[in-house]
C-alpha cells in the first residue's frame, strides 16, 4: 500500500473538503446572492439573457382561468374544477453552486405552475420507494390500490413505473375526467375517441392530466395521509422553503382514508388546482435534485432513486418518471446539454438543472416557445 507523504495527503484531504463547502444551502428565509464575476463568468451575457426574459413575457392573459379555457379548449367536457389565480409578470431565478447570480421580477409571489407539480408529485412516489412504502417500481399497482380502479384485464397490467413515465394508458373516469377526453386526438370526433384501441401499458407515451392525478390518488392510499402533508414534512420543511406554497385538488376530489376526509391533489393545474408556490421554494427544490438528493449533509432523497426518475423511459427517450430530459428525441433543446433535465409548466413555467456546472434555473410566465433560445443565451455566459 502507497504512503502519501504527510504534507501532500494533507492537501489532498484539504481540497477535498474545500471542494465538498463550496455548495451552499440557503437557511430559511435567507439566500446569499453573488455577482457573475465571482465564478468568472461573463456578467454581460447573464444580463443579455435576463433581459431577454423579461422582455418574452407569456402572452396569453393574466387571468389563468381564461387561460386554462382557451388553451385546453378542444377537449370534450372540459371545466375548472380546482382553484385558480390571477398570474404575475416574468420572474426567474439563476443558481450557480447553490447561491443566486441573478434573479428578476417577484420571486416571493405565489402562483400557479401548472405541469411543474408533476415533478413535486413523483417525488412523493420516490419517497416512498425510498421508505419501501413501494417495495418495487415494477409492481403492479393494483397490489396496493385494490378498490377496483385497476381492475380489469388492462388497467390490472399498470405498474408505478407506467403511471409515472405516463405509459399507462389507463381507461376510466377520475373526478369526472374520463381519460380519453384528456388531450384527445387531432383527428376523430367523440365517438372515436371514446371507443379507442387500448395500448399495452408501458409501449406507448400519452400526456395526460387524468392518469396523473390517479397516480395521485393511488399515492394517497399508499401513504394513508395527503400528499401535500408528505412533501411539506419530507422536502419542503427540511430545504427551508417559505410557508406560502399550497397543493390543491378538484373540489369534488375527496376520499375516506382511515375515517378521514382528505383531498387527492393534481398533478397540474390543467383544470384548476395544483402546486401554487413561489420563484425561491421552486428553486430550493430544484437545488435539492441538483445536489442528488442532499442538502446541506441530509440525504432526503437517495441519490440512486432520482437517477432512475431521470433515465430515459422506453417510450419517450425525453421523459422519466415526471422529469423532462434534454436527450436526443422531438423534445431536445438544440446546442445545450443532453444531461439537463427539467421540470415544465404551462406558460412558460420551468426549472431546469444541470449538475455538472452546479446550475438551476428557475423561470415564470416566459413565452414557451422562447425557452430554448433564452437558455442559448444563459449558456453563453459559462
Amino acid at each position: 500500500m502507497y504512503h502519501y507523504p504527510k504534507l501532500i495527503l494533507f492537501f489532498i484531504l484539504f481540497g477535498s473538503l474545500a471542494q465538498a463547502q463550496t455548495q451552499y444551502f440557503p437557511s430559511y428565509g435567507e439566500w446569499e446572492e453573488k455577482n457573475a464575476k465571482d465564478f468568472n463568468l461573463d456578467e454581460q451575457m447573464l444580463i443579455q439573457a435576463v433581459n431577454f426574459a423579461k422582455e418574452h413575457e407569456y402572452s396569453e392573459s393574466k387571468d389563468l382561468r381564461l387561460a386554462i379555457l382557451k388553451g385546453f379548449e378542444r377537449e370534450p367536457f372540459h371545466q375548472i374544477s380546482g382553484p385558480t389565480k390571477e398570474r404575475g409578470g416574468p420572474a426567474g431565478l439563476i443558481l450557480k453552486d447553490g447561491y443566486i447570480i441573478a434573479k428578476w421580477g417577484d420571486t416571493k409571489r405565489v402562483d400557479m405552475t401548472f405541469s411543474v407539480t408533476k415533478s413535486f408529485l413523483s417525488t412523493t412516489a420516490l419517497l416512498a420507494m425510498d421508505k419501501g412504502i413501494i417495495e418495487e417500481v415494477n409492481d403492479p399497482v393494483k397490489k396496493y390500490v385494490w378498490d377496483g380502479t385497476f381492475d380489469g384485464s388492462h388497467n390490472s397490467q399498470i405498474t408505478w413505473e407506467h403511471l409515472l413515465n405516463q405509459s399507462s394508458d389507463w381507461s376510466g373516469e377520475l373526478w369526472g375526467g374520463y381519460d380519453w377526453a384528456d388531450r384527445p386526438p387531432s383527428t376523430g370526433g367523440l365517438d372515436d375517441w371514446k371507443n379507442r384501441k387500448l395500448n399495452t401499458p408501458g409501449t406507448v407515451f400519452e400526456y395526460n392530466d387524468v392518469r396523473v392525478n390517479l397516480l395521485a390518488f393511488s399515492l394517497l392510499n399508499v401513504w394513508r395521509k395527503p400528499l401535500p402533508q408528505v412533501l411539506k414534512e419530507e422536502i419542503m420543511d427540511p430545504i427551508g422553503a417559505s410557508t406560502s406554497w399550497r397543493w390543491f385538488g378538484y373540489e369534488n376530489a375527496w376520499v375516506n382514508i382511515d375515517g378521514l376526509k382528505m383531498q387527492s391533489v393534481t398533478g397540474g393545474g390543467h383544470s384548476g388546482g395544483g402546486l401554487f408556490i413561489n420563484t425561491e421554494d421552486m428553486a430550493r427544490f430544484g437545488l435539492l435534485f441538483e445536489n442528488d438528493g442532499n442538502w446541506s449533509g441530509n440525504k432526503l432523497i437517495s441519490k440512486e432513486i432520482i437517477e432512475k426518475a431521470i433515465e430515459p423511459s422506453a417510450p419517450n427517450s425525453n421523459y422519466g418518471y415526471m422529469w423532462w430530459l434534454n436527450k436526443e428525441g422531438s423534445r431536445q433543446w438544440k446546442n445545450l446539454p443532453e444531461h439537463l433535465f427539467y421540470a415544465a409548466g404551462f406558460g412558460g413555467n420551468f426549472i431546469v438543472i444541470d449538475r455538472e456546472k452546479n446550475l438551476v434555473i428557475v423561470t415564470r410566465w416566459l413565452e414557451p416557445s422562447q425557452i430554448e433560445t433564452f437558455l442559448n443565451k444563459l449558456y453563453l455566459t459559462f
